[in-house]
């Protein structure tokens, strides 16, 4: 049985990386009729409901979905396939005890009430014979047309034409149910809500594992995996962060709330039972037993730009402390190289992490350089997904989302990181040093902002 969902158009590249998540979380096969990441439906066939029910119960890319009862790229042909749709399949919802209504979406277009009551009237074939109810009917059935990307430029009929009956909802709500807005402990780097929900589902968080976020700040990312079970712990090597000492970040605020802290953050959405705990950690000198525990590792490392990259260390030869001075030592800090801190993340994940457990984190990249072959990468990782965020016309990140196949990668030798990504920071200031003239000169000359000078030679450039 075909079923469409309707995706939401926004964080595209990590639309089918989710789908295939979830199905392995719930251990369902996907078999696909229509499978894009820029069109805003995909087309699944499956046995029954309940494996819709279960891509629904966690995804954050649909907003419906619908069995499909028709598909065409004009009305004719749509209503031709309506009609044609096996009738002891719509006669159980077509009884007088069953209330229903019809409801109409177009991509990039909204429309207006009188184009939906002339699209509803025109179903009027239809064999339903129980009340129209616009509140809390028993069924509904949808009307999707898609009809470009260019909204201002739109043809007079649609290109792609839906309908069928709503099967129910992808999880958005908790996009606003979690929003920075509304939320209590905040700061100036917090991943909104969005982009923590998807790295969750692609990092395959469910119900009992063991969450870490060794870069955990105000504690976006594994508040998102509690939302879907993960017991939560995190580490991050600035003091005040994870006491809730740092100043606050919202307009017009000059002091933290008392009750402001991560544990407040769970105990807001009813999460405290999923909150592991937190401690002041360094990522190069992790402190947590070196067995493999974890079951997920999700992280947003400092790039340099917002927040220093900074570990433990001291560029002083020979230096020690006296005993009397241990207990009220505070140990000095040097520049924490981002190739180093991806080598230590992935060493880390490679040791720590069960079987079949994986690692999602944020990896910056400047968009002219990129290259898929320089990616890093672990003997005992697989990378399952490479999800792009356009940041600026020079610069992304990108989610990069590993699983653990094997025990064989524990040791820095098996780790390979490209250390030209070294020329984020660097490069990413002097993209905003350039005037608006330089800027179109350079796209103009070169296709991009050509910040090393030197056209690039990379074979995959900007591949996924």
């Amino acid at each position: 049985m075909k079923y469409l969902f309707w995706c939401a158009n926004e964080h595209l590249s990590f639309r089918i990386p989710e789908f295939e998540a979830i199905s392995n979380i719930f251990g369902l096969d996907l078999i696909w009729v229509h499978k894009s990441s820029e069109d805003p439906w995909v087309i699944l066939d499956f046995p029954n409901e309940d494996f819709v029910q279960k891509i629904l119960s966690r995804s954050i890319s649909v907003k419906y979905c619908i069995e499909l009862w028709g598909d065409g790229n004009t009305y004719e042909e749509l209503f031709k396939r309506v009609k044609s749709y096996p009738s002891e399949k719509v006669e159980k919802y077509a009884s007088k005890n069953r209330s229903f209504k019809i409801y109409c979406e177009a991509f990039m277009k909204k429309l207006s009430y009188e184009e939906r009551i002339s699209i509803i009237d025109m179903y009027s074939f239809l064999p339903l014979k129980g009340q129209v109810k616009m509140k809390n009917p028993d069924d509904i059935y949808s009307h999707f047309e898609f009809s470009g990307f260019d909204h201002n430029n739109l043809p007079e009929t649609p290109h792609n034409l839906f309908f069928g009956r709503c099967i129910g909802s992808g999880q958005r709500h908790l996009i606003t149910k979690y929003s920075i807005k509304s939320r209590l402990f905040i700061g100036n780097t917090t991943m909104e809500p969005t982009l923590s929900l998807l790295m969750a589902n692609l990092a395959k968080v469910s119900k009992g594992d063991l969450v870490l976020d060794p870069f955990v700040g105000t504690g976006s990312l594994i508040l998102a995996a509690s939302e879907f079970g993960g017991y939560s712990f995190g580490g991050d090597i600035d003091y005040l962060m994870m006491h809730a000492r740092t100043r606050p970040s919202r307009v017009g605020q000059k002091k933290r709330k008392k009750e402001e802290s991560m544990r407040g953050n769970f105990e807001q959405y009813q999460l405290e039972k999923y909150y592991g705990d937190i401690i002041v950690a360094d990522n190069s000198r992790p402190p947590w037993r070196e067995i493999p525990w974890f079951k997920a590792i999700i992280a947003d490392p400092p790039y340099g730009i917002r927040e220093p990259t900074e570990k433990i260390g001291t560029l002083r030869e020979n230096v020690s402390i006296s005993e009397e001075h241990l207990p009220q030592h505070y140990p000095s800090k040097i520049s924490y190289d981002l190739s180093e801190i991806i080598d230590d993340l992935l060493n880390f994940a490679a040791t720590h992490l069960e079987l079949g457990g994986r690692i999602a984190f944020w990896y910056p990249v400047n968009r002219e350089e990129y290259n898929k072959k320089k990616l890093p990468s672990n003997s005992s990782l697989k990378l399952c997904a490479n999800c792009e965020q356009i940041l600026s016309s020079h610069t992304s990140r990108r989610l990069l989302v590993f699983e653990k196949i094997n025990n064989q990668g524990c040791h820095s030798e098996n780790v390979k990181t490209d250390r030209v990504d070294n020329k984020f920071r660097e490069h990413f200031f002097n993209a905003n040093s350039l005037t608006k003239k330089e800027r179109k000169e350079r796209i103009k000359e070169y296709g991009h902002l050509n910040l090393s000078k030197d056209e690039p030679q990379n074979e995959e450039k900007m591949s996924t």
